[in-house]
Parts: C-alpha cells; sequence; structure tokens
C-alpha cells in the first residue's frame, strides 16, 4: 500500500488535543488506509473511528519495528508514548495525542494526524558566517560543487520550547522533517521512538540556544516535572509500563542537571550531535 494522495477531512483536529481525542485514539476502530513510505518502520496511515466521531492517525504496530542495537530494551512505540506524557507534563503540548493499543497488526503507538501549514519556514541555508536576525546558527552544511552554507532554524518560542523537551527525553533524532506547524500557529514534534536512552545521545538540529540561559517558563516546568518524577509521582507511574526503570532515573538526572546549570546543554563529543540527513 501507499500513502494517500490526499488527506480527507476528519471531525477531530489536533487542536482538541485532549481526553476527547486520546479516548477516541485508545477505543476506536482502526482502519488501515495507506503505509507512509517514508518511515523507515512500519507506519500506516489510519482513521479510527468511535460513537460518530472520526479522526485520521498514524499507525506504528511493535510488529514493524526493526531492533536497534543501542535501544535493546522496551520497544519504539512504548518511547512514542511517553514522549507524550511527558510532553503533557509539561503542559505545552508539543506532542499530538498519542496511545499504545491494539491494532489490526498487533499493540502499537497510535497518534493523531498533524496536518501540517504549508510555507512555514523553520529552517534555512544561507550565505555567510552569520544568521541574520530572526535566525540562529546550527552549523555549516554542503550544498554541492564544493560550496557551503550556514543551517539555521527559527530564533522562535515554539523551537525553543521543543528544545528544552528534547534534552529531557534525550532526543535521538530531531530533524527538520520532524517538526509540523500548524495552520492555527501551533508547533508539534513527531517520531519519538529513539528517546530516553540512559546514555547521553542527544542529536538535534535545534543547537541555536546551546549555553544560553534557560527562560524562567522552561525553568518553573523543570521544576513541575522534577517533582512529577520523583519516586512516587505521578509521571513515574505513568512511565513505569512504558521505558526502563534505568530510563527513567536518566531522565530524572537529565531534568536535575538542566535545573542545576540553568542553561541549554551544548553538543556533546561523543555522539553525533545532529542528525543525518538533517530534514
Amino acid at each position: 500500500m501507499s500513502a494517500p494522495e490526499r488527506i480527507p477531512p476528519r471531525s477531530v483536529s489536533v487542536t482538541a488535543a485532549g481526553p476527547a481525542a486520546a479516548a477516541l485514539l485508545a477505543r476506536g476502530e482502526l482502519t488501515v488506509r495507506g503505509r507512509i513510505r517514508e518511515a523507515s518502520n512500519a507506519a500506516l496511515y489510519c482513521t479510527v473511528t468511535h460513537e460518530g466521531h472520526e479522526a485520521a492517525c498514524v499507525y506504528k504496530p511493535v510488529a514493524g519495528e526493526r531492533p536497534l542495537w543501542d535501544f535493546p530494551d522496551g520497544t519504539l512505540a512504548g518511547r512514542e508514548v511517553a514522549a507524550y506524557e511527558v510532553s503533557q507534563a509539561t503542559g505545552w503540548g508539543l506532542v499530538p495525542p498519542t496511545v499504545l493499543r491494539d491494532g489490526p497488526y498487533g499493540e502499537g503507538m497510535c497518534q493523531l494526524w498533524v496536518e501540517m501549514a504549508p510555507g512555514a519556514e523553520l529552517l534555512a541555508l544561507v550565505d555567510g558566517e552569520e544568521p541574520g536576525p530572526g535566525w540562529k546558527a546550527i552549523g555549516p552544511a554542503e550544498v554541492g560543487e564544493g560550496r557551503t552554507a550556514l543551517l539555521v532554524h527559527a530564533d522562535d518560542e515554539r523551537l525553543r520550547r521543543l528544545a528544552v523537551f528534547d534534552a529531557v527525553i534525550n532526543n535521538a533524532d530531531r530533524k527538520g522533517g520532524h517538526l509540523l506547524p500548524t495552520a492555527e500557529g501551533l508547533l508539534y514534534g513527531i517520531d519519538h521512538g529513539v528517546t530516553f536512552n540512559a546514555e547521553d545521545k542527544l542529536r538535534t538540529l535545534l543547537w541555536g540556544w546551546a549555553g544560553e540561559p534557560l527562560t524562567q517558563e522552561a525553568l518553573g516546568v523543570l521544576e513541575g516535572l522534577r517533582s512529577a518524577l520523583t519516586a512516587a509521582g505521578p509521571l513515574t507511574a505513568v512511565l513505569a509500563p512504558l521505558i526502563t526503570p534505568a530510563e527513567i532515573d536518566a531522565t530524572r538526572a537529565r531534568v536535575d542537571s538542566l535545573l542545576t546549570t540553568g542553561v541549554h546543554p551544548r553538543p556533546g563529543t561523543d555522539w553525533p550531535a545532529i542528525p543525518w540527513p538533517p530534514v
């Protein structure tokens, strides 16, 4: 099967990303409509219907996951749901509603489909050594014929929140194609299967704030996460079935580290800092 040519209208949108959307994803009947060919693991475009409501969604069955040597425990689907739960705990709503459920090909992740707004510029290649007003530098990039350009991302508060979120969940694959701005002005991140590793694997395009002080908003959110991640905390209880105890401990340690340093993390030296390909 191939991805559909056109996404049909639906009655539940990502802007209604609350309990109703999650309930629809968890309880509704999944119907496979096509396969998303760009995905490295099995990713199916579906519709989900329940009690007269319908929405488009992505279903990634565990049976379609390719084993990864550096993520030997748990499942990619479980990590995707764990990322959603952390996003919800921040109050920022950076990940579309996501649940773990049974489907036509067994247990898997089911996530509300996000339709990206055309023309939203979050990444760019520019000439010169400085990014210019409204942009943050990522680093040089080869553009062919021996030429290089400066890869930049927008100096956007939505991206800055996502950079903090990625540092918390230890996202090893924040590419440009995983950033979905909507017509309503929201920004969502998707594809969180390679997250929560107990070792430092942060690999992202969002390095523009590296070393800069965290915002007061971010510090407040991190304080809330620290409270929610105590041994008896509500977020710890939610994450326990999804990732390992060592990964929960590491998440807690990353939150503590961010609060202690008070700055956005800098790229490490033991792991490629920028994903390839970047988009």
